[in-house]
C-alpha cells in the first residue's frame, strides 16, 4: 500500500509518498515547492488569485508523480494560512474544480490529534507518553499549536499567534537596531506566553515535547562541542540559552556564514530560539524533548499504519476530557454536569430513532450536557447566553466551527428560552443543523430537569414506547424527587412539539 500526503502550508506545498515497511514506514518521495500563501493571508486576509493558480499548478504536477508511484490513497491537508483566509472556500473550490483534489482544512484539534497519535506510535519503545502529564507543541510558520495532556487525555489545546512567519513579519516591521528588535520580539513572545500560562490547567507538567521539522537539526552547527542524537533528544536549559546567545549576536548573513544554515531558515531561527528558551519557564525540568518530524509525516503514518489511539483515547473520550477540564476552569459543578451528561446519553440511546437522529449526533449532546452551566462563571442571570458564547470560542478537538456552533446552541437552549429570529448564532446555522439543535436541546432540557436539585438523585432511566409512540420514562431514584418531577413537566414541551408524542415520568424510588 502506497499513500501520499500533500501539505499546503504557510510558505510551501509539500508532497510525501510512503509505504509500509515491516512495522514502520518508508518515505519513497518528498517534494517541496515555495508558495507564500501566508504572505497573502496575513497581509490581506485573502489568498490572491495568483497564489491560488500557483498552488493549482504544483498540485497538478504532484498528481503526475502520484500516478508514477501508483499511490492508492491521498490526503490533502491545509493549516493556519488557509484556515484564516476569508476566501478559504473559494480557494478549496478552485482546487477541487481544477485538480479534482479535496482539501481538508485542519483545526488546531486535528493537528494535535495527528501529532499525539504519531507520538504514541513513534515513542512507544523509548518514552512512556501515556503515563505522563505533557505539554506537546508543534511550531509552524503561522502558529504555535500546543496541547496539554494528562496521562494520554487532552485537557486543552490552543494555537498561539507565534508562527515563525508571523514573527518574521513583525521583526521586519520594527524600527530599530538589531539589539532593539531582538528585545522587542522577546517582549512580544513573552507576553503571549504569559497569557497562555494563565489559562493552563492546574496540573504539574512532567515534560515538554517540542515537535520540530526545520530548526533543531542545526543545533549541531551552533553548539559545535555538543553532539545531538537524531530524531528524538533532550536539550538542556543551559544549551538552549547558549544557542540563543550565539544567534542573538549575529545578523542573518552571519548566521548563514558561520553556522551553515540555509537562507530561508537563518532569518527566523533566532525567533525559534527565543520560543525554545521561554518553554523552560513552564517546567521545573532542566530539559525539553525535541522530536524531529513533520505534520505531513504524522498524517502519512496515521493512514499507512491505521494509527488510532486505543479505545481509552478515542475521539469522544478526548473531547469529554477537554469538556471536564473546561468545567474545572469555569468552576462548574462537576457532579451535576456528569449527571446531566449520563442522563443525556441514556435518553439519546433510547430516543434517537424516535427523533430521527444519526448516532454521530450523540457527541454534540454529550458535550453540551457537560458544558451547559459554564456561563454561571460570569453570572447566574442569563447564564445560558454566557454559556453559548463561551462554548463558541472553544477549541474542541477534531470538530468543525459549525459543529462547535451547534454545541453552543444546544447548551443555550437547556432552559426555558427557545430559538427565535433574534438569536444570531442559531440563525447562522443551515436549516438541517437547526433542527438537529432543537432535537438535541429537547433531550438536554429533560436531562437537566432530572437533576434539578443538583443532588444526583436519579440513577437510571429506562424508556418505554407504547403502540401510539408515546414515551414513558421509568426513572429509578432515591429521596424526594418533587423538584425533578416539576421541572420535567416544565421542560418536556419542546420534545413533545418536535415528536408529536406525549412523554411522561414513572418514578421508582
Amino acid at each position: 500500500m502506497r499513500v501520499g500526503v500533500i501539505d499546503i502550508g504557510s510558505r510551501s506545498i509539500k508532497l510525501i509518498i510512503g509505504e509500509t515497511n515491516g512495522g514502520g514506514i518508508s518515505i519513497l518521495e518528498s517534494l517541496k515547492n515555495v508558495v507564500p500563501i501566508a504572505n497573502d493571508t496575513f497581509s490581506k486576509n485573502r489568498i490572491s488569485q495568483e497564489t491560488i493558480n500557483q498552488t493549482i499548478s504544483f498540485l497538478n504536477k504532484y498528481k503526475d508523480r502520484l500516478k508514477e508511484y501508483e499511490v492508492s490513497e491521498l490526503k490533502v491537508i491545509a493549516t493556519t494560512a488557509v484556515r484564516e483566509a476569508k476566501n478559504k472556500d473559494i480557494f478549496c473550490d478552485s482546487v477541487l474544480r481544477k485538480t479534482g483534489l479535496t482539501v481538508d482544512i485542519l483545526t488546531v484539534g486535528d493537528i494535535v490529534y495527528y501529532i499525539d497519535a504519531y507520538l504514541t506510535y513513534k515513542l512507544k519503545e523509548s518514552y512512556p507518553i501515556n503515563s505522563k502529564n505533557l505539554l506537546i507543541a508543534e511550531l509552524g510558520s503561522a502558529s504555535l499549536d500546543i496541547a496539554i495532556m494528562e496521562q494520554g487525555f487532552t485537557l486543552m489545546h490552543t494555537g498561539l499567534p507565534l508562527g515563525i512567519l508571523r514573527l518574521k513579519q513583525l521583526m521586519s516591521s520594527l524600527n530599530g537596531n538589531m539589539e532593539q528588535v531582538f528585545e522587542g520580539i522577546t517582549d512580544y513572545i513573552e507576553n503571549e506566553f504569559n497569557y497562555f500560562e494563565n489559562s493552563l490547567p492546574k496540573i504539574t507538567i512532567n515534560d515538554i515535547i517540542l515537535v520540530d521539522e526545520n530548526y533543531s537539526s542545526f543545533f549541531q552547527n551552533i553548539l559545535k562541542t555538543k553532539r545531538f542524537p537524531d530524531k528524538f533528544f533532550q536539550i538542556t536549559s543551559e544549551e538552549s540559552q547558549q544557542i540563543l546567545k550565539n544567534l542573538a549576536e549575529k545578523n542573518p548573513r552571519e548566521i548563514i556564514r558561520d553556522y551553515k544554515i540555509p537562507v530561508e531558515t537563518a532569518d527566523t531561527i533566532t525567533a525559534y530560539a527565543i520560543i525554545l528558551n521561554i518553554f523552560f519557564t513552564l517546567t521545573t525540568n532542566n530539559q525539553i524533548y525535541i522530536l524531529e518530524t513533520s505534520l505531513a509525516e504524522a498524517v502519512l503514518a496515521n493512514i499507512l499504519l491505521e494509527l488510532e489511539l486505543s479505545k481509552k483515547y478515542n475521539k469522544t473520550n478526548q473531547l469529554v476530557s477537554i469538556a471536564k477540564s473546561t468545567c474545572v476552569k469555569f468552576n462548574t459543578n462537576l457532579k451535576h454536569a456528569q449527571a446531566v451528561a449520563d442522563i443525556s446519553e441514556m435518553l439519546f440511546a433510547g430516543l434517537r430513532e424516535q427523533l430521527g437522529l444519526k448516532k454521530d449526533c450523540s457527541i454534540y449532546l454529550l458535550l453540551a450536557a457537560w458544558l451547559h452551566d459554564i456561563g454561571m462563571f460570569i453570572h447566574n442571570r442569563s447564564h445560558h447566553k454566557h454559556t453559548e458564547y463561551i462554548i463558541n470560542s472553544l477549541n474542541l478537538s477534531r470538530l468543525s466551527a459549525e459543529e462547535v456552533k451547534m454545541i453552543a446552541c444546544i447548551a443555550r437552549y437547556h432552559r426555558k428560552a427557545l430559538p427565535n429570529e433574534t438569536h444570531l448564532l442559531y440563525n447562522s446555522l443551515p436549516q438541517d443543523k437547526q433542527i438537529i439543535v432543537q432535537k438535541l436541546a429537547s433531550l438536554l432540557r429533560i436531562a437537566n430537569a432530572l437533576d434539578r436539585s443538583h443532588k444526583q438523585k436519579i440513577k437510571k432511566v429506562e424508556i418505554k414506547i407504547n403502540p401510539k409512540q408515546d414515551i414513558l420514562l421509568q426513572v429509578y431514584g432515591e429521596g424526594n424527587l418533587i423538584l425533578e418531577t416539576e421541572d420535567f413537566l416544565d421542560k418536556n414541551n419542546l420534545f413533545e412539539e418536535i415528536t408529536g408524542n406525549k412523554i411522561s415520568l414513572s418514578l421508582k424510588i
